[in-house]
């Protein structure tokens, strides 16, 4: 059971989630790729091929970690996400209690489809989650739930 199911209140249900994207894996990629081009050259790149491989199985582990222990999702009462394993960042605020919802995408974000969201709450706290995959729709999904939220009261 994740963490966002686990710590819903009475009543609550989960609208929309996300997860970070598959760009947290680019350098395992990366460190992969050299690896391969260190082997095809023969000879003694053999050593440094290794090595690469060393560093892309290291870099793959902590990215499959961060990618499998990060949630975020917008439900009818609350904005929610947390990130990390044995060092966990969480954020918990109610719908009533945001005050924006702030989405920073680069050149690179943009056309991938990934970017930083910044939740904040009232009394001036904010928190970042980057990389989280399709930032605009979360963002929309909370603006929509927060609509909701106010109409009704």
């Amino acid at each position: 059971m994740s963490y966002i199911d686990k710590n819903l209140m009475s009543g609550e249900s989960v609208i929309y989630r996300a997860k970070l994207h598959w760009i947290v894996f680019i350098w395992p990629i990366i460190w992969l790729v050299v690896a391969v081009l260190f082997f095809s050259c023969g000879g003694d790149t053999a050593v440094a091929g290794g090595l690469f491989i060393f560093l892309a199985i290291l870099t793959g582990i902590s990215s499959l970690i961060n990618y499998s222990t990060s949630e975020f999702a917008i439900t009818d009462k609350r904005v929610i996400g947390k990130v990390g394993f044995i060092r966990r960042n969480s954020i918990e605020v109610l719908l009533t209690k945001v005050e924006a919802i702030q989405v920073n995408q680069g050149i690179l974000g943009r056309i991938l489809g990934y970017g930083t969201i910044v939740v904040g709450g009232t009394g001036g706290t904010k928190n970042p989650f980057r990389k989280i995959s399709n930032p605009l729709e979360f963002r929309r999904k909370a603006q929509e739930q927060i609509a909701l939220v106010q109409e009704s009261r």
